[in-house]
This record gives structure tokens, sequence and C-alpha cells, in this order.
């Protein structure tokens, strides 16, 4: 507000006026004297509550009693249990994620109130949180009471949750610490339409629409487990966590194996064999930081793009990248030397590094764009596709194509394995996924063929046929049904078995192994435009990054279907 006022007034005057009108009106005020063009005196309104005598009621401050009881969660024995398990308890736990002021609400902090038996909150924390400048739907269980089980009010809290995530398109956080369903309660929850089992269907629904992400702390049994392997991703405590789809106890009466529970369900186990977890943490606050740096590569739901971070040069210069590369294709070398020379410094995030590591999934920045990188591991049996690995390939495509992740695939793999053990193993099956999630991609995709490139390896790493945005080779690429010695092998057997003399026979494999590299090398697959270009290895940040950027808003649709039959 402008007000002006007499030439002859005081600056006193003006300040005084300024001053009661701003309390007045409730707004700023500016007082001009006479015909000055500048203001004598401002003031601000002071818009603080009108202090009077009236405050809380008892009726407030026994709420206030009630929530500070509820907040203290089970038996104080039991949470003197959690430091000998190196466990915080619940609510320290959400303090360390959101930190004190980032907790935006909870919900249902009074649920159960009225049980015969204390149940603070059910046992289970739900609300929404401030993480990393990202807000997000939260759950944890409070193991003081209960050891974490669910039950019929918790399991409300937690569908609600999952629910009001579906509407918002927000990412949901998982923070397991559950010994699974309350028996003695299981007719009140287990088999209803709104039970523990619409967890699932929630999880389900929220799959591919919003991130969801899962740290276990401890051990969760049967329904319980469920979450961490519907989760995008999962990360488990060392020594802590562990998940299985009975206890031991239950495995011993069941199957009369004896067991303890991290051989059986523990962190190794699941991100070495069966591949259920992505990471292993080393203790609560490692478990958040590799939460907080997961994230910097995702966006907030399937509708918007991942989020940019700043550009930085890569940690190695990418003049050393075709030094990297052996000249022989058959020598092992690690695809990480590579991948370090492409990506922004210290951007990839690996997952699933023990699980299938003939091949390597990741995210990476590249000039500040996220993308997701899968590559094969020639230190890792020669970069052969393994059933796991196809696996992890395949679920990791997917993930990438459902939140809007371009996706970098660097070929050099022999092809698929062979043999009677990968058969039982459903080599073809899992390569069939591997295959089926390059294909049925939409977002944009580049595949550059670094070395090898043999058999099916070249369907699965998305080569020419599955609608890459580009496919470009370097000049040690190799592009061929089987690389040479089983070509020889295969076509000239008979022939060379005829040549008795085994100087001669030498010679004559050495020249037809000459003659077949010829025959597959990358300048030829270039010749007949089987691929775009051939590049300087020196210069394949700098067209990855031009490829990526010109690609960015590239449109792909698939046929008009329900859906896919593969996954």
């Amino acid at each position: 507000m402008k007000v002006r006022i007499g030439g002859d007034a005081s600056i006193e005057e003006a300040e005084a006026i300024a001053q009661a009108m701003a309390n007045h009106a409730e707004t700023d005020v500016e007082v001009f004297v006479g015909d000055d063009d500048e203001p004598a005196a401002t003031s601000e309104a002071d818009l603080s509550p009108i202090e009077d005598d009236l405050g809380p009621t008892e009726r407030e401050e026994l709420l206030r009693e009630q929530i500070e009881d509820i907040e203290l969660g089970g038996p104080e024995k039991y949470k003197e249990r959690l430091d000998d398990q190196g466990k915080l308890f619940v609510r320290d736990r959400l303090e360390l994620w959101f930190g004190e002021d980032g907790l935006a609400f909870e919900d249902g902090k009074f649920a159960a109130f009225d049980a015969d038996d204390r149940l603070p909150a059910d046992g289970l924390l739900t609300g929404a949180a401030d993480f990393e400048g990202r807000d997000v739907h939260f759950m944890a269980n409070d193991f003081t009471v209960k050891a974490g089980s669910m039950a019929a009010r918790g399991c409300e809290k937690f569908l609600r949750m999952q629910q009001r995530a579906l509407k918002t398109g927000k990412p949901v956080l998982y923070l397991m610490d559950s010994s699974g369903g309350r028996i003695d309660k299981q007719t009140e929850f287990f088999a209803n339409r709104e039970g523990i089992g619409k967890y699932y269907y929630n999880h389900s629904r929220l799959s591919g629409r919003v991130p969801q992400i899962c740290v276990l702390y401890g051990p969760c049994i049967a329904g319980a487990a469920y979450t961490p392997v519907f989760a995008d991703f999962t990360i488990m405590v060392e020594g802590m966590s562990a998940m299985a789809i009975a206890s031991p106890r239950m495995v011993e009466m069941v199957t009369g194996e004896e067991i303890d529970m991290q051989d059986l369900g523990g962190a190794r186990m699941h991100t070495t064999e069966s591949g259920s977890a992505d990471l292993v943490a080393r203790d609560e606050q490692h478990a958040r930081q590799l939460v907080s740096q997961l994230v910097q590569y995702l966006p907030d739901n399937a509708d918007e793009k991942p989020p940019r971070a700043n550009p930085k040069p890569p940690k190695r210069s990418p003049e050393g990248i075709d030094s990297v590369i052996p000249q022989e294709p058959n020598k092992g070398y690690d695809i990480r030397d590579l991948i370090e020379r492409v990506v922004d410094r210290d951007s990839f995030f690996e997952l699933q590094p023990e699980y299938g590591p003939e091949i390597v999934t990741g995210f990476a920045h590249l000039d500040g764009r996220s993308v997701g990188i899968i590559a094969n591991q020639p230190a890792e049996r020669a970069g052969a596709i393994f059933p796991d690995s196809a696996e992890k390939a395949a679920q990791f495509a997917w993930k990438c194509d459902a939140y809007n992740v371009p996706l970098l695939y660097l070929c050099d793999t022999p092809g698929f394995m062979a043999g009677s053990q990968v058969e039982k193993e459903a080599i073809l099956e899992k390569g069939k996924k591997m295959i089926y999630a390059t294909s049925e991609a939409t977002v944009p995709k580049q595949s550059v063929v670094v070395r090898k490139a043999y058999g099916a390896g070249i369907y699965a790493m998305s080569g020419p046929a599955y609608d890459p945005e580009s496919t470009i080779a370097l000049p040690s690429g190799e592009i061929g049904i089987m690389g040479p010695e089983a070509a020889i092998n295969a076509v000239y057997a008979n022939k060379l078995a005829d040549v008795d003399d085994e100087e001669e026979r030498k010679e004559m494999e050495q020249r037809l192994r000459e003659e077949y590299r010829e025959d597959i090398d990358v300048r030829r697959m270039a010749s007949e435009v089987v691929i775009d270009e051939i590049i300087p290895p020196s210069t394949l940040r700098e067209e990855l990054t031009n490829r990526f950027s010109f690609y960015e808003d590239v449109e792909k649709d698939r046929p008009s279907k329900k859906h896919g039959t593969v996954l």
C-alpha cells in the first residue's frame, strides 16, 4: 500500500504512520511525504499470531500424551535387543532417512489404539516424506511390536499408502523388517478382499507406474518376503536381513533339511544365486546412501523423464578406449574399464554385480543424461551369455524401459552358452526373455559392437534387427554366426582331417581362419550397411552423447495388443 502525507510531516511522523497502517491493514506500507518520488518510510505488516490468553486444553494435552506413548513403540526390552542386532528403532530409522524436518506427515498412528494388547500403530508406520528433494510415500515396520508382524489395521494402512501412490504418481519406499502375518489374527486379514493378499495386487498395479524401492532390515518370511521381490529394486543389509518363503524351522519340519537363516535366504545368497536382490549394504547408513544414489537416475513415475545431472568429464580419458580392448578376440578384459572412459566421472551405479556376472548392468550419466547400460563382460567366462545373466539383462532392460531410461548396449560376446547344464537351467527360455525385453523397449537404444558379436548375442544386445536408433562399431568389431575356431571346425573339419601333414594342416587352418575373419570383420558389415558406422574408439563418448541427444524424443509404437506372452 502506498500513502502520501503532507509535505511538512517529519520522518518520525512518516514512520509512525507507516507502522500503524501496516498493522491495521495487515499489509506492507510505503509513506511518501509531499511530492517526493521516494518513500520516506516503509513498514512491513506484523502477521504473527495475535497473542491472547487461550492455549492448549487438557483435551489436547491428553492427545499429545497418547501420541508420545505411541511413538515410543513396543516394550523397552525389545528396543534394547535392536542394539545387539545393529538395528535402529524404526522412528530413529525414519529420522536417518528423512532428517528432523523431512517427514511430511504420518497416517494411522492410532491404528489398533483400542486393542486389548498394546500395539502402537499396529507395528507399521506409513506416510509421506521428502527424500533427497523427492516426495515419496513410505512404509516401515516397527520390529518392537510383535516382531513387525502384519495384522488387520497395519494391513489397511499399507493398502491405503499403495493406493494413494497410484493416484499421486510418486515413488514408494518399503523399509521392511517383518516376521510375516500375525497368525493368531489371520481370519481378520489373510484372505480378505482388502487383506494382505491385496498387497501384491497393488504391487503389480504399481509396477512400472512408480519406482518401488525396498530395503530389508531383518528376516522377512513368507508373505513379508513378497514385497521385496515385487519391488523394482531391493537392497539387503549384510548379516542383518534375509528373506525366504519359510523359516529354517519350517523348512526342517517340511523337508528335513537343517539350514540357518543366512544360508537359506541371506543377503549374499540372494545377490549371488537367486538374483532376488540388487545390492548388499554394509549397515543402515550405507543402505540409505545406496538408495540416494539410485534415485538420481529415475523419474518419479512413468509419465516423466529421468532428472538431468550436471555433466562431468569421464574419470579416464576416452583416448585410451582402444588400448583397453585387447587385439586378441579371445583375451579377457574388464568392460568397466571401457565404461569409465565413456560415462560421466563416478556416475556408474552397478546393480547385481555378483549375479550373472557375464553381463554388467547399471545406471550412469552420459553428459548428465541418465542411461541404462547392458554390457557383456569378457572378464567372466569370455562374456558368454548364461541363463542367469540373460535373466538379469532382461529384467534391467524392462525396468529402464518402464521408467524412460535410454539403453546403451556394449556388445562383446561369443553368444549364448551351450551345453546340457545350461539347457537344464533354461538358457532358451531366459535367452528368449532377454531378446523379448530388448525388442519391446521403446526408449532410445544405442548398440555398440565393441569386439565379438557372435551368434544370437548380436540379437540379445540390440543389434541392427532390434530397432536401435543406431548400431555403431569400433574397429575391433566382428559380427558372425560363430567365431573363427568354431566355424572352421564346423565347415572344414572333414577337409582338414584329410590333410596328413601336420604342418600343412596348421597352415591351412591359419589361412581359413584369416579368410573367415575377413568375412566377419566389421568393415564388411559397414560396407554392406548392416551397421550404421565404424568410429574411432576415442570418439565413442562424443558419438553416444550426440546420438542420445538427437534421438531423445524418438517415438516408437508397439503393435495393438493386450500384452505379450513372454514375460
